[in-house]
């Protein structure tokens, strides 16, 4: 392996990147500014190569096995999906190295899925940002204030600690085990996030409102930063207050809109509601009954 030109740091790393996307090119950078070099970056569609000249300048595209043999540290950001077919054929070609540490970013997977690459005396790496990303400069500045959910061997286990502190993040030790739950928690509370906020905007159009992300943007942070802090002790609402009432017009308004996953989505988040709620002494178990009957009601009134 070469370590890339011009002198480094002690304990500096080539570093290539599998992969130009919004996340590859991002944590290339942050790797770059913690004085590692990144010796290449493999780049397929011209938004990807693009990308890496904005992020990565004067870092050359490069094939992946040419990026496998220079490289240190190799950072794979690609599909989940892709991610295991991609280890398995370099393995075949007996690209990876003894002694390179090899990192991808997915959330579902921990290291079980570069064992390909483990055989061949490889470093297995999981190095997971827990945020969004655009694919532009100012992910950068997000990081400082983002987790990574981190698997690696014991013994390595303090080298993705310290990779993720250089690009400014917080490592969250996330056990093999756990890896699809801890991943589910985040599209739960992000991906998700993002449908209810298209669906609501989708709502208020609906009746003229011109700017809803003005009527939505203080109520959703005001509503994340509180249960944030306060957990579910910060729930409001008419599920919150038992007001079937309430629930039982937002149903019979909803039903005036075509989009039935509106509905669907209301339904299935006030019965999660109110049963957490019932759970956790926020609403009687008499009150949650009513709200569940009536979205029971409901869904049997849309069969």
């Amino acid at each position: 392996m070469t370590s890339g030109s011009g002198a480094r740091r002690p304990g500096r790393l080539g570093v290539g990147i599998i992969g130009a996307g919004k996340v590859g090119a991002v944590l290339g950078a942050a790797l770059r500014a913690a004085d590692h070099a990144v010796i290449g970056v493999s780049a397929v569609s011209e938004a990807s190569r693009e990308r890496a000249e904005i992020l990565l300048p004067d870092v050359p595209v490069l094939e992946i096995p040419e990026i496998i043999e220079r490289s240190e540290l190799v950072l794979i950001a690609v599909p989940d999906d892709a991610l295991a077919e991609i280890v398995e054929g370099l393995a075949v070609l007996g690209a990876w190295q003894p002694g390179q540490l090899v990192a991808h970013t997915s959330g579902r997977f921990g290291i079980s899925v570069l064992e390909p690459a483990r055989r061949l005396g490889a470093i297995p790496l999981a190095l997971h940002p827990a945020m969004t990303f655009t694919g532009m400069s100012l992910d950068l500045a997000r990081l400082p204030d983002c987790s990574f959910g981190i698997t690696a061997p014991a013994a390595v286990l303090p080298v993705a600690q310290a990779l993720v502190v250089e690009m400014g993040a917080e490592p969250v030790v996330i056990e093999e085990a756990h890896r699809a739950l801890y991943h589910a928690a985040l599209v739960h509370a992000s991906n998700h996030l993002v449908t209810i906020t298209a669906q609501s905007t989708q709502l208020l159009s609906a009746i003229g409102v011109e700017q809803p992300d003005r009527m939505l943007g203080p109520l959703m942070r005001a509503s994340l930063e509180n249960a944030l802090s306060a957990g579910e002790g910060a729930l409001t609402g008419p599920v919150a207050r038992g007001d079937t009432g309430t629930v039982e017009a937002h149903l019979t308004a909803l039903k005036t809109q075509p989009s039935e996953d509106i509905r669907a989505a209301y339904r299935s988040l006030a019965v999660a509601t109110a049963r957490r709620a019932v759970e956790r002494g926020l609403l009687s178990h008499a009150q949650g009954v009513a709200i569940a009957h009536a979205l029971a009601l409901d869904t049997l009134g849309t069969s």
